[in-house]
């Protein structure tokens, strides 16, 4: 008997400077059925600073993530080369050859694209996809970007919802991992302890004030009689 084909998933990157976000839907689709909702097709690795998404059968996918890590692993967290490597292993190892699935990487400076022939394909922008939805999912990031939105996050949640709508094999936007480059988040933490620093002081200035306003009058009229 065979099987029907499993068509699933779109997955989406956008980088926008040093800020990143990847997302990807949660519907799995057997024939003409939505056999699943809720799946989950992303992960971060090196303790979020890369993210990846998938395409393809869920088992074969997650052989290639375990197998993605352990080369980040070795290659002490350099994506270009753990990408390679990976490349390698997948086009002359007999198992990975046979795996059916198709994987998007991507950290704050460089995506990949890393095909089930063991290609590897650097998108030419700051756009990344995959997918029975990518097609979709791109035209509509770019178009974002195009109107001036610099906020990635945004711009995935808003593209996979336009996708959701136009591709049968697509619902919305199930997970997404967002990620910004170290500097940027040193400086969004400072800010914030700046930010309730001085609130702290303002409160505490609006509470000596209020005290004083609130004394003052009743010391004069102590003393005036």
């Amino acid at each position: 008997m065979k099987t029907k084909p499993i068509r699933n998933t779109t997955i989406l990157g956008v980088r926008v400077g040093k800020k990143i976000a990847l997302g990807g839907d949660g519907q799995v689709t057997m024939g003409d059925m939505q056999m699943k909702s809720k799946a989950v097709k992303v992960r971060s690795f090196c303790d979020g600073k890369i993210l990846a998404g998938f395409a393809g059968a869920v088992a074969d996918a997650m052989a290639l993530f375990e197998k993605f890590e352990a080369k980040l692993t070795e290659v002490n967290g350099n994506l270009q080369k753990a990408v390679v490597e990976m490349a390698k292993d997948w086009r002359t190892d007999k198992i990975l050859k046979d795996l059916d699935a198709l994987l998007a990487i991507m950290d704050t400076k460089s995506a990949y694209l890393l095909s089930g022939s063991g290609d590897v394909i650097e998108p030419d922008d700051q756009v990344i996809s995959i997918g029975s939805g990518s097609g979709y999912a791109v035209a509509a990031a770019r178009a974002f970007l195009n109107a001036g939105e610099k906020n990635p996050s945004v711009i995935v949640k808003n593209s996979m919802k336009i996708t959701s709508e136009l591709c049968i094999y697509t619902n919305e936007l199930r997970i997404h991992y967002d990620l910004i480059s170290n500097w940027a988040r040193v400086f969004l933490y400072s800010f914030r302890k700046l930010t309730q620093i001085f609130s702290c002081n303002l409160y505490q200035n609006a509470r000596v004030s209020c005290n004083t306003r609130c004394t003052l009058p009743f010391i004069s009229k102590y003393y005036s009689m």
